[in-house]
């Protein structure tokens, strides 16, 4: 299976918004850091999860527009 310019695009995007998502978890992680997860840390994961539901629905438009698949 060759890998194109367009996959490579694909594959390097979706890597990238799942990295910025474990940077999220590593950072509320670091931030709240204890045995357990305080209220202010929990809302805190829940809007990274969030946020990243819409990140991928955002990279997938994208993707969708830069290949021409309207």
């Amino acid at each position: 299976m060759e890998i194109d310019a367009e996959l490579r695009r694909q594959i390097t995007v979706s890597l990238l918004a799942a990295a910025v998502f474990v940077a999220g978890l590593v950072a509320i992680g670091v931030t709240f850091d204890g045995s357990s997860l305080p209220e202010a840390g929990a809302l805190a994961l829940v809007g990274l999860l969030a946020g990243f539901v819409l990140l991928m629905a955002l990279v997938g438009a994208y993707l969708m527009r830069a290949n021409g698949d309207d």
